[in-house]
């Protein structure tokens, strides 16, 4: 996802202490960065429209305002199985970004992590649901005047059919720019992999799955992590806003393939619905997750804000 936006002033304030939930034997952080601009969500979800958004009350007042939907970017930070691992990176700090509202970033989203018990060089696997900007972004952070991989010690993973896509695709400078500062470092030290993501999906991790989410972009993938009391579901890009439970017609105007991506988000809602599986959105704004429910033929989203949670567990 990218967005011609104006820049946010401040992060999202906050403490040392994470949100999380609890699906047993795997626990779940969000790691906040930053709200997106106000102006992200009309220009990323056209069709999201005052209209679109009355027609299901339930959005209000956490997931949109008065007018248009609003957005967030976090990284979900998961224990399972004696592992720590970071679901997608977010935008970073201090990357050149034909983006303004992701230009020069300087949060203190470092902080939070480490804070949340997952100090970089404790991170053992980095899982990229897709290779956009605002999803690998602190996969690598400046070293005097190079850029290196933030998480020494981990396996940072996409898919196959994502790698394979972009590799083969002729790139503008702004996304040249990105790959150049925060996929190639990673690839240069020897700590991307990219996987075969079959149709029944792949465990990389005890409990954590990649499930093929196509349509944003062709090799996209959601993360299932499968708990010892319930399950979670990560969307990554399949799901950018909840709005999309209501509509999911209502698509991304970055989606390379915009009709996958609507059969892609109705597989999901349809396995997701009337289960107590958590959905946990990557661009959700608090409170970020929820149960999916049929309502009068459509989807809503009822909100579990989860709890906080100050480290991670020994």
């Amino acid at each position: 996802m990218s967005s011609a936006a104006t820049r946010p002033t401040a992060p999202i304030t906050g403490t040392a202490t994470s949100t999380g939930w609890s699906l047993g034997d795997i626990l779940v952080h969000r790691i906040d960065e930053i709200e997106l601009p106000r102006q992200t969500g009309p220009w990323l979800l056209p069709a999201a429209t005052k209209e679109v958004l009355d027609e299901a009350a339930w959005l209000r007042p956490h997931f949109a305002d008065a007018e248009v939907p609003r957005l967030a970017s976090h990284s979900f930070a998961v224990e399972a199985g004696g592992l720590r691992i970071v679901v997608d990176t977010g935008i970073g700090n201090g990357k050149t970004r034909a983006n303004p509202a992701w230009d020069g970033l300087d949060t203190d989203f470092l902080q939070r992590l480490t804070a949340a018990g997952f100090a970089p060089e404790s991170v053992d696997l980095v899982i990229t649901t897709h290779l956009h900007t605002d999803h690998v972004g602190w996969n690598t952070r400046r070293a005097g005047g190079d850029w290196i991989p933030t998480f020494p010690n981990a396996r940072y993973l996409t898919s196959r059919t994502e790698w394979d896509h972009w590799a083969a695709t002729e790139l503008d400078e702004a996304r040249t720019q990105m790959f150049r500062d925060s996929v190639d470092p990673v690839r240069d030290a020897g700590q991307y992999d990219a996987v075969a993501v079959p149709e029944q999906g792949r465990e990389v991790a005890p409990g954590v799955h990649l499930v093929p989410a196509p349509g944003h972009t062709p090799g996209q993938v959601a993360v299932e992590l499968r708990g010892r009391d319930r399950r979670a579901l990560i969307t990554g890009d399949s799901i950018h806003h909840p709005v999309q439970l209501s509509h999911p017609h209502v698509h991304s105007c970055v989606d390379i393939d915009s009709a996958a991506a609507i059969r892609t988000r109705a597989r999901l809602l349809d396995g997701l619905a009337d289960t107590d599986t958590l959905l946990l959105g990557t661009h959700f704004p608090r409170p970020t997750a929820g149960t999916v429910r049929r309502e009068h033929g459509r989807y809503r989203l009822l909100a579990e804000p989860g709890v906080g949670i100050t480290g991670a567990r020994a």
